[in-house]
């Protein structure tokens, strides 16, 4: 089964940290990142979306995503 998770943030090195740590942990990159003004905080908000391939096991909506190993 394939699981996707989309990362988001403020477009800084946290996000980055973020997106990092995710491919670290087996998700790889799917699509390009987007970014957009968030004109309320007045900053810039970027997103990331990732997937990752588990085997056996079902999906469970109940679960986190981050828990499939």
């Amino acid at each position: 089964m394939l699981i996707y998770r989309y990362l988001t943030g403020e477009d800084d090195s946290t996000f980055c940290h973020k997106v990092t740590k995710a491919l670290s942990e087996g998700w790889g990159l799917y699509g390009t990142p987007s970014y957009a003004y968030d004109a309320e905080a007045r900053r810039m908000k970027c997103g990331q979306a990732v997937t990752r391939e588990v085997f056996n096991q079902p999906y469970d909506p109940e679960r986190k995503l981050i828990d499939y190993r």
